[in-house]
């Protein structure tokens, strides 16, 4: 069941604050509506992992489709390109 206070409940922060944990998020309302939510740093880098995986999926397959219609390049034209970008630097 959801964790749903008014927002002026943060004048006793502490309070609020012992009641979220990694199964329990705390919403704040403000005028009755949903506007914050509070969860904790492992929530957070959890949801951060998640994000960072699906951009990194998303950016594989749109490269699979591109490299499907325009061709795809050979391991042997990679490492030359490689090679050519490593005796630039």
């Amino acid at each position: 069941m959801p964790n749903i206070k008014p927002i002026s409940d943060l004048r006793n922060y502490t309070e609020v604050l012992k009641q979220v944990d990694a199964s329990n998020r705390v919403y704040l309302t403000r005028n009755g509506h949903g506007e914050y939510g509070i969860l904790t740093m492992a929530e957070i880098d959890e949801l951060d992992r998640y994000r960072a995986a699906y951009t990194l999926v998303s950016k594989l397959r749109k490269a699979e489709e591109r490299a499907d219609k325009e061709g795809w390049v050979s391991a042997d034209d990679v490492e030359k390109e490689l090679v050519q970008c490593l005796i630039h630097i």
